[in-house]
């Protein structure tokens, strides 16, 4: 019991920042047979430490989902300068998965549980002719969505409530009700994108309020549309689930004594 106990007491706890490009993986999880973020990451961060690492991360995004802010923490024994994770854990990961920073942090930090908002992005390209170099990075319409349509009908969305309409059916959640501090819509050219801060989000959540606004932005229902479906708290109401291509975790926010450091803005995209 001593020995565990001063083990316990030895151990480091590192953070780090990562991003991935999704479309390589099976989602974040863990499992067994197909290739995912998880396993990928903590095969480098073991070869690095000279033993078996598990992490925690901020949050488990799905199949094709990518990443620029995701937060992870660890803990290890092993003591190495901050260079030497990230360059150490990047020399053993694939193109598709970086860490982009890495900090010592207090024990008492933990990647899920200590998470005050969090911010998913969702890029939309239209345009006539789906993109080739971008396949899989966002999600294309041929249609020409109106993002001032869009950005009226997300304003009925923004605060305290009981999104049941805008999860999945699957979602293991136990309630559903999310607070969503900001929702807001940019444009330029043949880009738009959503970006929605929350202090959590449901399985699909993004998705689902991305599909809702994007039939709004085509035209094919009325604003009063997004509030609607929210009102109903039923999935049944609500429109198709938006493609994972064009979402992205692009932040994750920390009370400040930690310091941890927001993604960076080359990740930001625009």
């Amino acid at each position: 019991m001593d020995n565990q106990k001063n083990l316990q007491q030895q151990l480091n706890r590192y953070a780090l920042g990562v991003e991935y490009d999704g479309s390589e993986f099976c989602g974040w999880q863990m499992q067994k047979g197909v290739a995912t973020v998880q396993q990928t990451l903590e095969t480098a961060i073991s070869a690095v430490a000279n033993h078996s690492v598990r992490t925690t991360t901020a949050g488990r995004t799905d199949t094709g989902v990518h990443a620029s802010g995701q937060v992870v923490h660890f803990d290890t024994p092993v003591s190495r300068q901050i260079n030497s994770w990230i360059k150490g854990v990047n020399s053993n990961l694939p193109s598709s998965v970086a860490v982009t920073w890495a900090r010592l942090v207090p024990s008492d930090f933990h990647a899920r549980f200590s998470v005050i908002g969090r911010t998913y992005r969702y890029i939309i390209f239209c345009r006539k002719v789906s993109p080739a170099i971008l396949s899989r990075k966002v999600t294309w319409t041929y249609l020409d969505l109106d993002e001032n349509l869009m950005s009226t009908a997300a304003n009925d969305l923004v605060g305290c409530h009981d999104f049941s309409a805008y999860r999945s059916v699957r979602c293991q959640s136990r309630q559903p009700v999310r607070d969503v501090q900001k929702i807001s819509i940019n444009r330029r050219g043949d880009w738009i994108w959503i970006d929605i801060d929350a202090d959590g989000f449901l399985h699909h959540m993004v998705r689902n309020i991305a599909g809702v606004l994007m039939a709004i932005g085509s035209g094919e229902a009325p604003t009063s549309w997004a509030k609607k479906v929210l009102d109903s708290r039923d999935r049944r109401q609500g429109g198709v689930t938006a493609s994972a291509d064009g979402l992205y975790l692009s932040e994750i926010r920390y009370p400040a004594h930690f310091n941890i450091p927001l993604a960076p803005p080359a990740c930001k995209f625009w």
